[in-house]
């Protein structure tokens, strides 16, 4: 079985853990932080953290583009909270920037709308146990912090965990994206469907 090398995008949130869930789920992790390491990658993880910051930070270090770029071309890529945001098509409440004139960028690239912060604040954060298609062995523990949520897919997306009437979980093609943080629980799962997604792309 390979091992494929799959960044964090490591600007901002919670890096570390990724890190952890990547290496117990038999891939080698790495940051990027430049288009080059960028470049070097099997597949990309975005993380958790503030979706704006990571969107300016990204902006900032040239990495936007590069990023579309490599979605574009069938990099597989997995967003975990401010990580759906980011590659959602479309958001909503999204934070202005600028003159206010445009809205907050994204990387996209699965065909969805998203709702930022659709849970509620920092003091709302809850966990809820959660079935998830393509996981096997019982329910993931669901960690939602700020978490947002879809409002609605494409006919490519497909639909891969909900909660309280709310979708929590898509994924698109070689794209992967959650509400919630596995990282934060020590289950790996999640992050081993996602290994296996950059294998079969690497096939």
């Amino acid at each position: 079985m390979s091992t494929p090398t799959v960044g964090v995008l490591a600007l901002q949130g919670d890096v570390r853990e990724h890190f952890a869930a990547l290496a117990a789920a038999g891939a080698r992790a790495c940051a990027v932080r430049r288009p080059e390491e960028l470049a070097s990658v099997d597949g990309l993880v975005v993380p958790g953290g503030e979706s704006t910051t990571i969107s300016k930070l990204a902006a900032l270090f040239g990495l936007m583009e590069p990023l579309r770029e490599r979605v574009r071309a069938g990099m597989p890529a997995y967003g975990s909270c401010a990580g759906m945001i980011l590659l959602a098509d479309k958001i909503l409440g999204a934070a202005p920037v600028a003159s206010g004139a445009q809205e907050q960028e994204t990387i996209g690239g699965i065909d969805m709308l998203v709702r930022r912060n659709a849970f509620g604040r920092q003091n709302e954060s809850f966990e809820a146990p959660l079935d998830v298609k393509g996981v096997q062995g019982g329910p993931v523990e669901g960690v939602f912090i700020r978490a947002p949520w879809v409002e609605s897919t494409g006919e490519r997306a497909e639909i891969l965990a909900v909660h309280d009437g709310h979708t929590v979980a898509v994924r698109q093609d070689a794209l992967l994206a959650t509400s919630f943080h596995p990282e934060l629980t020590g289950d790996h799962r999640v992050h081993a469907m996602f290994v296996e997604m950059v294998r079969s792309a690497q096939g």
